[in-house]
């Protein structure tokens, strides 16, 4: 089951080219949203600013080739490794959401358009990379969702109180497990009922951008590498250097649950 293609099978009822449109429609609907999201919250016109601020205060210049190097850096600490991240366990679950959501969506992507049916077997690889990048989205996506989310870990909140600011992490998690027990469910009315909820929650989760932080994944690189210009070129935002000693928060009986 594992290394079999879960859209091959789909082809008897649904077109390929039905099936390839549906993921053409949603990689526009990415694009386009996170092109409205930058022009409605006005993201780039904000990043101009504060770069031709940090210029104006900055106390040295940064070269052409220090800039490479600090894009190189944003990339590998921020980018590949989340090293923004202090608290170890977040650090973790964002790594194993990040990249089983790439492994996720890019083995779909093969499957559909390289191998749609079962005329075309795929290599066994590509659904087991699909599967276990599924379910590495569901392992750290709900270790967030239960344990690690600040308002239910640091605030005593319910983790099951929702907010719109919970849209994208809610419509993954609910997208990625519908996709798993479709593939898993086999053929019958069950399996068409999963599958059309699965399409539902995909369609959400692609389709509200505008109003859910699917575009942060866009936006953190940027501001990253502007913080790490900041830092080089001497005007840290207009914030003081690090302190010698900074203040310690918690204590013996309590450890700092610091975000």
């Amino acid at each position: 089951m594992l290394t079999s293609n879960p859209f091959a099978e789909l082809s008897a009822f649904i077109s390929p080219a039905i099936m390839q449109t549906y993921i053409v429609v949603m990689i526009l609907m990415v694009a386009g949203g996170t092109i409205f999201d930058v022009i409605h919250k006005k993201s780039a016109t904000y990043f101009f600013r504060a770069a031709q601020k940090s210029k104006e205060k900055a106390t040295r210049q940064v070269g052409s080739g220090e800039k490479v190097s600090l894009a190189i850096q944003t990339a590998v600490v921020e980018g590949l490794t989340s090293g923004e991240f202090c608290n170890p366990h977040r650090r973790i679950a964002h790594l194993l959401t990040m990249y089983g959501f790439l492994a996720y969506v890019i083995t779909t992507i093969i499957m559909v358009f390289a191998y749609p049916t079962p005329a075309t077997p795929a290599p066994a690889i590509l659904p087991l990379l699909w599967y276990l990048g599924a379910l590495m989205v569901c392992v750290g996506g709900y270790w967030f969702w239960f344990f690690i989310r600040v308002d239910v870990a640091s605030e005593g909140n319910s983790p099951f109180r929702l907010v719109r600011a919970d849209l994208f992490i809610v419509s993954l998690l609910v997208s990625v497990t519908l996709g798993l027990i479709w593939a898993v469910s086999g053929s019958g009315a069950w399996a068409n009922v999963f599958l059309g909820l699965y399409l539902l929650a995909t369609t959400v989760l692609f389709g509200s951008i505008p109003w859910s932080k699917f575009s942060h994944m866009f936006f953190k690189p940027a501001a990253a590498f502007q913080k790490r210009v900041e830092q080089a070129n001497g005007s840290r935002r207009n914030l003081p250097p690090p302190a010698d000693n900074p203040e310690t928060y918690g204590s013996a009986r309590r450890q700092p649950q610091n975000y």
